[in-house]
């Protein structure tokens, strides 16, 4: 019953990462652009 109850709140963990990333790729943010276009241009946007 431990486990099943550790793999839930593991998947409602991940699952909440996985939104968080999806909602911030929306909003224009990146995990591999920091917003800093002077490096790269702008070619990232």
């Amino acid at each position: 019953m431990g486990t099943f109850v550790v793999g839930v709140l593991l998947l409602f963990l991940v699952g909440c990462i996985i939104r968080n990333m999806i909602q911030d790729k929306k909003n224009g943010k990146s995990i591999q652009c920091g917003n800093d276009c002077k490096h790269c241009s702008g070619c990232c946007h």
